[in-house]
């Protein structure tokens, strides 16, 4: 499978699993859905679940995706609070069925975590804990200019 092609796979699983509340504006989490005591862009429940406590070190780390084996390594990771690139063309290299299976199982894992999970091109995804918030441009409206001559 072409690079292209696994991105458009990687995009599809992403966006059927990303839920809409994910999708939230910065403008929206300045208009009190953060508390006072949380990270900007935090939302309430989830920083009850980190009852306050974000690590005194957060890496970003890159990872090559090898094996589902390496599914628990990668939540370890990210439940430390550690922010993952994960390059998935070494297992899509075996086979396309297991990165899907890989990239669902993330997904499933990241709402259920409090995280985020976006593509970062053809072949990678990042991954991020729950007091990290992946950036998303809103999707420009087409305008349809008529002209009157």
């Amino acid at each position: 499978m072409s690079k292209r092609g696994l991105g458009k796979a990687i995009e599809r699983i992403l966006s059927r699993m990303r839920s809409p509340e994910k999708r939230v504006s910065l403008e929206e989490d300045s208009q009190g859905s953060t508390s006072s005591n949380s990270p900007v862009g935090t939302p309430r429940s989830e920083s009850k679940r980190l009852k306050g406590k974000i690590p005194d070190k957060i890496y970003l780390k890159a990872m090559p995706l090898k094996s589902i084996e390496d599914l628990n390594s990668i939540k370890s990771e990210v439940e430390s609070g550690n922010i993952l690139i994960i390059r998935v063309s070494p297992l899509a290299k075996n086979s396309i069925e297991d990165v899907k299976q890989v990239v669902s199982k993330l997904c499933e894992f990241s709402n259920s975590y409090g995280g985020d999970i976006a593509r970062l091109g053809e072949e990678r995804i990042v991954i991020t804990p729950p007091f990290v918030r992946i950036w998303r441009e809103r999707a420009e409206s087409s305008e349809v200019r008529s002209t009157v001559a």
